[in-house]
């Protein structure tokens, strides 16, 4: 069986989860916990389009917050 993930005639979704990291995802497939659906359904190319739109930092949000803080308290003690 091919993999669901790569049929250039499905159709899918974009999911995002609460660490602003994206997903496609067959629509036909139940969405995961901790994921919400934020585009589709539609082609595999339009749903990788607005992955590439807004998934601009692959860095989960944690991690941001996490590094922001750190260069907060840098800055502070400068």
């Amino acid at each position: 069986m091919p993999n669901p993930f790569d049929d250039p005639d499905g159709v899918y979704l974009v999911l995002r989860n609460a660490e602003g990291q994206y997903s496609l995802w067959p629509q036909f497939a139940e969405t995961p916990d901790g994921w919400t659906v934020t585009g589709g359904p539609a082609d595999r190319a339009a749903c990788l389009e607005i992955i590439n739109a807004g998934w601009t930092d692959m860095r989960p949000r944690g991690l941001v917050a996490h590094m922001d803080a750190y260069t907060d308290v840098r800055t502070d003690t400068e």
